[in-house]
């Protein structure tokens, strides 16, 4: 089929009063790191039940900011190969080196088992990332975290409006655990400012260290020192530029008022493609533990033994449907040679080839068995029956081209 898929992968849920929040903000004169910023992170810091949320630029600054507090810089960083590179990326910039863990069996996420041995005398702190919005075990996570006296991030860019069972109670992802949770506001999020990101914290002391670091480590707020008179400013230490816009925060402060309604429409879509896939012979449709509500950012499903992977992607790009590879693995990447990331501390027994690691087995099929679908909130009954319709048949007919 010529042109672009009649069913994309995503959309942008924007309409006329983001515009017109941006509209207003381009008339009032204050554009970066101003009033808006400031109502976006105390609304945003309300919606998750966070004392603070800090605005910045992107959620890869939101966690290079956070590394960088964390003086992680020397040492190495427990993470994951399987996500988005610039969970790998941090930490490389940061000064740190990654150590990859394994996801668990089945799922996309963090295995904790796998946390606790790859934890050594230069762990720095614990990388985890809610991956395509659904939660990771914070639980066990936190308790590791605790147990070793190391600071827990969570990478949670795709996990705005995600929820985790805590103590007999339901709260957002971003409700403090760990040290600080780094958002993403990306077109493919379902909350987007176009780019963007926030950085929660319960720490008073992190906190301020982070909106000095924003801004060029400045000792106070763009728009307070325009509201207090004269003022002297001092710089702290040195920082880095990564303020949000008004407008950004404008168009955000939009999006939380629906974030409710957009997220109650994408589990009704993940319930109905759950239904509709389940006929299909072998293929592994993601579900939700009773601890966890995903925001259902992506739907990400493993194919069949046999089917080849680029086989039904084809076959989908044929009937006019978008879909990606399964969550790539930063250690299979050029940018991510030998001697660049460990599976061990200290790489003392990490001897794994280029492309392959057999500490890393569960990333490794997940990305190569499983695949993207569309997921979006306009998206019709129809169309959802035409994608689970079209990927049950390229199931039927794929054969392995391995």
């Amino acid at each position: 089929m010529d042109g672009e898929p009649r069913i994309p992968l995503t959309v942008p849920a924007l309409g006329e009063a983001e515009a017109a929040a941006a509209r207003r903000v381009l008339l009032s004169g204050w554009l970066t790191q101003g009033p808006e910023v400031r109502a976006f992170e105390e609304e945003f810091a309300a919606y998750v039940g966070a004392k603070h949320a800090i605005a910045v630029t992107s959620g890869t600054v939101a966690l290079e900011l956070v590394l960088h507090a964390l003086d992680v810089a020397g040492g190495e960083v427990v993470t994951v190969s399987h996500s988005f590179i610039a969970t790998a990326n941090v930490v490389r910039r940061s000064g740190a080196m990654p150590v990859f863990v394994d996801i668990a069996p089945g799922g996309f996420n963090i295995d904790p088992d796998r946390v606790a041995a790859a934890i050594g005398p230069k762990t720095r702190a614990i990388l985890a990332v809610h991956q395509i919005g659904m939660p990771c075990d914070l639980s066990a996570l936190v308790k590791l975290a605790e147990a070793h006296g190391r600071p827990l991030i969570e990478d949670a860019a795709c996990a705005t409006g995600s929820e985790i069972r805590w103590r007999d109670e339901w709260q957002k992802i971003g409700k403090p655990h760990g040290a600080a949770a780094c958002f993403s506001f990306h077109p493919r999020k379902i909350l987007t400012t176009g780019e963007g990101g926030m950085i929660t914290s319960g720490n008073d002391e992190l906190a301020a260290r982070l909106r000095r670091l924003r801004m060029h480590g400045i000792d106070i707020d763009a728009d307070i020192r325009h509201r207090s008179g004269v003022v002297i400013e001092r710089y702290a230490e040195p920082g880095f530029n990564s303020r949000m816009t008004d407008i950004q925060a404008a168009i955000g402060r939009v999006q939380l008022t629906d974030l409710a309604r957009t997220i109650a429409r994408r589990r009704e879509l993940a319930r109905r493609y759950a239904e509709k896939l389940a006929v299909i012979p072998g293929i592994g449709v993601p579900s939700e533990p009773a601890w966890a509500r995903s925001n259902w950012q992506s739907f990400c499903v493993r194919l069949p033994p046999g089917c080849s992977q680029f086989g039904v992607m084809n076959y989908l790009a044929a009937e006019g449907i978008a879909s990606r590879r399964g969550i790539l693995c930063a250690h299979r990447e050029p940018a991510y040679p030998a001697g660049s990331w460990s599976c061990t501390p200290d790489a003392s027994r990490c001897d794994c080839p280029g492309g392959r690691c057999a500490r890393l087995t569960e990333s490794e099929k997940a990305q190569d068995r499983s695949i993207l679908i569309p997921l979006f909130g306009a998206m019709t009954e129809g169309e959802l029956d035409h994608v689970a319709y079209a990927l049950a048949e390229a199931c039927r007919r794929c054969r392995s081209d391995v």
